[in-house]
């Protein structure tokens, strides 16, 4: 099983660990491109500050992440896993899982970032701002600029098995699997059940929940119709539709009365 994640806006401090290996990174096929995105992020922000605020939809409050960006290359580097915060992180609650299930989210888990591309959540990253919705004056957007390295790597980073898909509408635009693969994607909405409306912050937090009782579980659904009766057994009241054709996801539709 392959999970999907969104980065989130926040982040914890880098820290005083060692700086990044980009060399280290999962998905070795992203190295390229991810070089030139930190290039031209860096350089952005060291060259023109009130120009990098503006590209980056930085309100005048949020200036002060563009110095941060400015040291990426030589900033500590910790963990992704520690260094995403925000409410589905909340909810998944990495670091007080049990070792097996740790050992499960590295494989398992892949955050999507508009700077690195994705990554696993034991990679070794710094604390940096940089969404899949920013245009680059160089690259372009972002969402588009990934499409054809995350085209190459993915296929082999999923694997055999289920994929799912938890990232928002503006990670998802960078790599949308296709074919036999699409087949085997579940997505998933949260839905709060009295009003059939997402909500953000139910949305989030329980996407968290649903990663985390997994993980804690150790099952791992072989496919979309598995995973509907997983999350059934697990606590969870989901809606499904099958897709109409071969080579589409799946869509799951998961109803919450409220977070607790």
């Amino acid at each position: 099983m392959l999970v999907l994640l969104p980065p989130s806006e926040g982040k914890a401090a880098s820290g005083r660990g060692a700086p990044l290996k980009p060399e280290g990174l999962s998905l070795p096929g992203l190295a390229a491109a991810r070089a030139a995105v930190l290039g031209e992020l860096v350089e952005l922000c060291a060259a023109d500050e009130e120009k990098a605020r503006k590209v980056l939809g930085l309100s005048e409050g949020l200036r002060g992440e563009i110095a941060k960006n400015v040291e990426l290359r030589t900033a500590g580097a910790r963990p992704a896993g520690e260094i995403y915060t925000g409410v589905l992180y909340d909810a998944l609650d990495l670091a007080s899982l049990d070792a097996a299930a740790k050992k499960r989210a590295a494989r398992s888990l892949l955050v999507f970032s508009g700077l690195w591309g994705a990554v696993r959540v034991t990679d070794r990253i710094p604390s940096y701002r940089c969404s899949m919705g920013v245009k680059l004056p160089g690259l372009g957007a972002l969402g588009a600029y990934w499409r054809t390295p995350m085209a190459e790597v993915m296929p082999e980073a999923a694997g055999e098995g289920l994929v799912l898909d938890l990232r928002s509408a503006a990670y998802g635009s960078a790599w949308k699997p296709k074919g036999e693969l699409a087949g085997r994607t579940a997505t998933v909405r949260v839905l709060h059940a009295p009003t059939r409306k997402v909500v953000s912050h139910f949305n989030k937090a329980t996407k968290g929940r649903i990663v985390r009782s997994l993980l804690a579980s150790g099952v791992a659904p072989a496919g979309p119709a598995e995973l509907v009766d997983v999350l059934r057994e697990l606590g969870y009241v989901v809606e499904v539709e099958a897709p109409a054709k071969a080579g589409r996801p799946w869509s799951l539709d998961v109803l919450v009365d409220e977070i607790h």
